[in-house]
């Protein structure tokens, strides 16, 4: 059974939201996908050694990080969408990186052009705005049509279920979908008091065909598109929920919120 406290509202209009990140993992873009809106937390703090600016692809010495420098002074007051990249070197270190690593795989040639032009064709003052070409190019790609709207285009107010629930009523959502750390501060109560339904994801991270020995889970995107090519997205979903249908689908999980 899923977690969940259902609305009176017949017509489902479902909501996730996270914090942007760079070259994300394939549990974003699941969750991502089971939405019809998602919105992007760019008015929350930026944090060091988070996915915001870094991820993993996977080469023949193993997991490897790929980290966008940014400015970090007075990071604790800095919202995301404020952040800038500290230098211009980095993209071009980082395709060199992503075009050694998946050289051999069996669709490069179909998507290191499309992403050489994202990372290489403008040069990005803000953080936001190059995860945001990313994420279109990706969901793009995996053919996810989930609206995208950003929080520092509205005036959400109140912290965790407080600041869902504004969420929520703002954008006319009916149902919310919340990571595996959601569990530690949804407030059940409040959400059945304005009838808003919440979900609480646990994704299976897939096997697949892999470069370089054994098989590494968490790694970017990336990792999955080069080896996997237009099944990507059903690898995505394999295993897991497909879709928010009603309170006798089977459990969502809890994801690692990675």
């Amino acid at each position: 059974m899923i977690d969940r406290i259902r609305p009176s509202l017949d017509l489902k209009v479902i909501l996730t939201a996270h914090q942007p990140a760079y070259l994300p993992w394939l549990g974003l873009f699941h969750k991502i996908g089971l939405a019809q809106t998602f919105c992007v937390l760019d008015t929350v703090q930026f944090e060091k050694d988070s996915y915001i600016n870094r991820n993993k692809i996977k080469t023949s010495s193993g997991p490897l990080w790929l980290s966008v420098p940014v400015e970090t002074k007075n990071h604790f007051e800095t919202k995301i969408y404020d952040l800038r990249i500290a230098e211009r070197q980095w993209s071009r270190k980082h395709f060199k990186s992503i075009e050694h690593a998946y050289k051999k795989a069996p669709f490069y040639s179909e998507y290191i052009s499309q992403l050489g032009e994202v990372l290489l064709g403008q040069k990005y003052i803000f953080l936001k705005d190059l995860n945001h070409e990313l994420m279109k190019f990706f969901l793009k790609e995996l053919k996810i049509e989930t609206a995208v709207v950003f929080a520092s285009d509205y005036n959400f107010v109140g912290k965790k279920s407080d600041l869902i629930i504004d969420m929520c009523k703002k954008l006319g959502a009916t149902n919310f979908i919340f990571g595996s750390q959601g569990r530690d501060y949804a407030d059940y109560n409040l959400f059945q008091d304005t009838q808003i339904e919440i979900s609480f994801q646990n994704y299976v991270h897939p096997e697949y065909p892999q470069l370089h020995n054994n098989f590494e889970p968490y790694m970017s995107i990336v990792d999955l598109l080069f080896n996997v090519g237009k099944n990507a997205r059903e690898v995505i979903m394999q295993g897991n929920v497909a879709r928010i249908e009603s309170e006798d689908q089977a459990a969502l999980r809890i994801s690692d919120g990675l």
